[in-house]
């Protein structure tokens, strides 16, 4: 039997009593890495919106940079990591081909990477957990806006960034040179 098959869905929607968000630290990065395999195995079973592959993206190296450049975030269930995002500074190139809603040094910019959910725990709002707290972490940090980019065929995450109000910008190539991800979605949301 597929390991992916034997997942329950753990909990129902979540309430503010029902999880933690905290930065990711150097003993997260292994289950961090199954998180990564779990949900690449799952994708590949379903529909894999992301276009993400195992051993490809994300992989290990991606939690060991957000943890070493202290900007991947862990949202934990009963001490289970359920999801992650990694917050940073840092735009792909393609981000100059559009006109953004603000322009401001990336400095003052919080750019949403890597955002996943563990596949047990898919449809109970860790993505929107997560998309919530990067708005409020931003907020604190004194940004002037959140930017992410998304592959157009990820109709899943596309909704869940327009129910949280980000904006369409633009579409791009991101230059990956796969022939499945060649055009991302860029959004905005200003604070």
């Amino acid at each position: 039997m597929n390991r992916i098959q034997t997942f329950d869905k753990a909990v129902k929607k979540l309430d503010s009593n029902d999880y933690i968000i905290e930065k990711g630290r150097r003993n997260d990065i292994d289950e961090l890495e199954v998180l990564y395999d779990n949900l690449n195995d799952y994708l590949e079973l379903g529909t894999n919106y992301p276009g993400w592959l195992k051993g490809v993206y994300p992989i290990r190296e991606t939690a060991v940079n957000g943890i070493q450049n202290n900007n991947l975030f862990v949202l934990k269930i009963n001490n289970e990591i359920a999801g992650s995002v990694i917050l940073n500074h840092e735009p792909e190139i393609a981000y100059g081909q559009v006109t953004w809603g603000i322009e401001v040094d990336y400095k003052d910019i919080i750019v949403i990477h890597t955002l996943v959910v563990h596949p047990k725990y898919m449809n109970n709002g860790v993505g929107k957990k997560l998309m919530d707290f990067s708005r409020k972490y931003s907020i604190e940090q004194e940004i002037k806006a959140i930017r992410l980019d998304v592959s157009i065929h990820n109709t899943p995450a596309i909704s869940l960034y327009e129910k949280c109000g980000y904006k369409h910008v633009g579409t791009v190539d991101l230059g990956l040179n796969i022939p499945e991800l060649v055009w991302f979605k860029l959004y905005e949301k200003v604070l």
